[in-house]
């Protein structure tokens, strides 16, 4: 993990921006050399690693690989017969998990770079493409790229909030913000689409009416030949191979696709909404050192516990803080290095996020629906808050009639935009 923008370490120590709710911030008691020492020592660990790769790690994704194709096409022969309801539990279910494996543990890490050192050309981050509606390539630019240098930074980290929702407290409220539980379930619904739209810039492009740009639209058929090639495979052809069972086969790849969204979108839910994991204003990033990036990571990730299986089909994402520090190691490692992750926490004073999945899924959701609201949640204020709002929609729509009644036209003034996180900033000249 390298990058230009992190600057050397100083003998100052700069906190993380102050929140306006008075959150305190939970590295404060760290000195400017506890924090560099802190990036040493996680540099060794992540060097010892690298050192360390070998014919067991290549042994392991290969293994990996060989299971989820021999489940997918195990599966897609089972459902030929779909016609019959065990054959349809069962190859639904089968290529429910092969599509999990396909994009968790296998497609998100070899995207990566986890793998790159094998110098396999077939199991490549500049050559391998997933069972997903995003492209690969755009895939990489906005996750590698964007998410994990700006990881929980508010405007900057599209994965946040998925550029939909209110994400903090600081974060001000607006009515549409009540609708987010709503518009967080249907992107979970249609998970690997939400992705591509957000990997597009879908949203900056319609608010900013740019969608005539031909970057933009060069990237929108790349992404609608990839859409088009997956619903090919999964609704047309694998169906109409099944003869009989084409409508059996159809609702089983619906059903198999919706399962992979739906527990995709969990597990990275997970990562980095529930609570006690922190949110980073744009300037608190201004001129961080390599072991503030590292200390930025630490407390804007958290873990889910579970079993080897599970950790296997979360893409071992469920050591989101170790995936964090280090996304370039193999995903096997991780579960290896966490006691030592974890030892490191507790020795600089620092909370390790982690719990089960309903855990940290259930406290994921809470924080959607609190945001939601504005942070008086009192019935009162909400009411208030939008009776305002729609007061204000009225009184100038009544205007506008009286206006024109008159027949005179009444200056516009000028709105102010919006970044995507909802807070107005004004307009570049």
């Amino acid at each position: 993990m390298t990058s230009t923008r992190l600057t050397t370490a100083t003998t100052e120590r700069r906190p993380f921006s102050p929140k306006p709710s008075g959150k305190p911030d939970p590295t404060a008691h760290l000195s400017a050399e506890q924090v560099e020492a802190l990036g040493r020592e996680l540099d060794a660990l992540r060097q010892s690693v690298l050192d360390s790769r070998g014919e067991a790690d290549a042994a392991y994704i290969h293994r990996v690989i060989r299971t989820q194709r021999t489940l997918e096409l195990g599966s897609r022969a089972v459902l030929l017969f779909s016609l019959f309801p065990p054959a349809w539990v069962v190859g639904t279910a089968g290529l429910s998990v092969a599509k999990i494996l396909d994009n968790m543990e296998i497609g998100h890490n070899i995207l990566h770079g986890q793998w790159d050192w094998m110098r396999d050309p077939k199991i490549h981050s500049t050559t391998w493409e997933w069972d997903h509606a995003a492209p690969a390539e755009m895939w990489k630019r906005s996750h590698n790229e964007l998410h994990h240098t700006y990881t929980n930074v508010i405007g900057h980290d599209n994965d946040l909030g998925y550029g939909i929702m209110r994400v903090d407290e600081d974060q001000k409220w607006y009515p549409s913000y009540v609708l987010q539980p709503l518009w967080n379930f249907l992107n979970a619904c249609f998970f690997e689409y939400g992705i591509a739209a957000y990997d597009l810039e879908l949203g900056k492009h319609l608010h900013y009416k740019t969608t005539d740009d031909p970057e933009f639209r060069a990237e929108a058929a790349k992404v609608l030949r990839k859409i088009r090639k997956q619903m090919t495979k999964d609704y047309v052809v694998h169906p109409l191979l099944s003869g009989p069972s084409v409508l059996h086969t159809l609702t089983a790849n619906m059903v198999a696709n919706l399962v992979r969204n739906l527990w995709s979108h969990s597990v990275i839910m997970c990562g980095h909404f529930p609570e006690g994991v922190e949110t980073f204003a744009t300037d608190s990033i201004e001129g961080e050192t390599r072991g503030e990036w590292y200390l930025r990571q630490m407390i804007g990730s958290a873990n889910i516990r579970g079993s080897k299986a599970m950790h296997i089909m979360t893409g071992n994402l469920s050591h989101q803080i170790e995936h964090h520090l280090f996304p370039d190691l193999p995903s096997n490692r991780y579960g290896e290095i966490a006691p030592q992750i974890r030892e490191i926490f507790e020795r600089y004073g620092l909370s390790y996020t982690t719990g089960t999945l309903p855990q940290q899924v259930a406290s994921a959701w809470k924080q959607v629906w609190k945001l939601s609201l504005p942070n008086d949640t009192s019935a009162a204020q909400t009411a208030a808050m939008l009776g305002r709002s729609a007061g204000r929609k009225l009184s100038g729509a009544v205007r506008r009639r009286v206006d024109a009644v008159r027949g005179r036209r009444r200056p516009v003034a000028p709105t102010p935009l919006r970044t995507r996180a909802g807070s107005p900033r004004e307009a570049a000249a």
